[in-house]
């Protein structure tokens, strides 16, 4: 795992914790709900962060004899903790503070305050957005963005781009919101902005413990992964034929391959086998960079 995941967390953290206390600010000086769920939801989004920096740098510990395959899979637990924590610390609350503000409306004061607040917040999100919205297209390829989204083993770009689109989308609902409920007058307007953070914050929160649940579980890792090691068989005059291949993704950048292999009639000897496998496992992993466990097994069918 690279730095720039690490330093693109902290960040969205600085970012977040300036926005989240303007907010609370305006929040408390106009009486917005909707401007409260958006407090919420950015101190949600700072502790999600922490949470991140938690499991990269948990991701990054050697194997030991407790986990001899290293603890890759521990980014993808805090990602799902992420999900939880987005779900009920900011969709849940923000949902019940609307429904208690369209029971009781109450009129929203001065908005200056709050709307140069959301104003300067969505510019600062928008613009994180963007960018990491381009690091998506960057690695991406020829391949669909949200397809790339559902098959990206990269958890935590997977959480930012959710977190900061639910960002974008909550701060849009929340200006609408306290705009018209200064304009008419009618505090229901704010319960509906409050109500609508919540909806997409649940929303985004659904998507991502879904994506990550697969990845916690234990999902096979890119196509190009086998293709890789089949093609390195094809190449290698000792195989014959690749019986079977089975790849999991351990971890961002970490992937475990298992392959059963028919070796060519003249290999006698267990020596000769056993070079011949050793030279295999030096390919493999120069044509794909992300194996970090390979194993192979000699056999005659499958």
């Amino acid at each position: 795992m690279s730095d720039s995941p690490t330093s693109h967390i902290i960040q969205s953290l600085v970012s977040n914790l300036v926005i989240a206390v303007s907010k609370g600010v305006a929040a408390v000086l106009s009486g917005s709900g909707a401007m409260l769920a958006e407090t919420l939801h950015s101190f949600a989004d700072c502790g999600n962060q922490l949470l991140l920096l938690l499991g990269v740098r948990q991701a990054r510990r050697p194997p030991d004899a407790k986990h001899p395959q290293g603890y890759g899979r521990a980014l993808y637990f805090w990602s799902f903790m992420v999900a939880l924590l987005l779900f009920s610390g900011g969709g849940v609350f923000s949902i019940y503070e609307g429904l208690h503000k369209l029971e009781h409306p109450e009129p929203v004061s001065d908005i200056t305050v709050g709307a140069i607040v959301l104003g300067i917040s969505l510019l600062v999100e928008g613009w994180s957005t963007w960018a990491n919205i381009k690091e998506l297209n960057a690695r991406r390829g020829d391949t669909g963005f949200f397809r790339y989204l559902s098959a990206s083993k990269d958890s935590d770009l997977i959480v930012i781009f959710g977190e900061n689109s639910a960002a974008v989308a909550g701060l849009v609902f929340a200006l609408g919101a306290i705009v018209m409920a200064r304009h008419t007058g009618d505090g229901r307007w704010d319960a509906v902005g409050s109500l609508l953070v919540g909806v997409v914050l649940v929303g985004v929160a659904v998507f991502l413990a879904t994506e990550v649940k697969s990845l916690l579980v234990g999902e096979s890792a890119d196509p190009s992964v086998e293709v890789a090691v089949r093609q390195v068989a094809a190449d290698d005059p000792n195989i014959v034929e690749v019986l079977r291949v089975l790849t999991i993704q351990q971890g961002p950048g970490e992937v475990v391959v298992a392959a059963k292999i028919r070796m060519r009639d003249g290999l006698m000897t267990a020596d000769e086998v056993c070079r011949a496998i050793n030279a295999f496992e030096v390919k493999v992993e120069a044509a794909a960079p992300d194996v970090r466990w390979l194993y192979i097994e000699p056999d005659i069918e499958d």
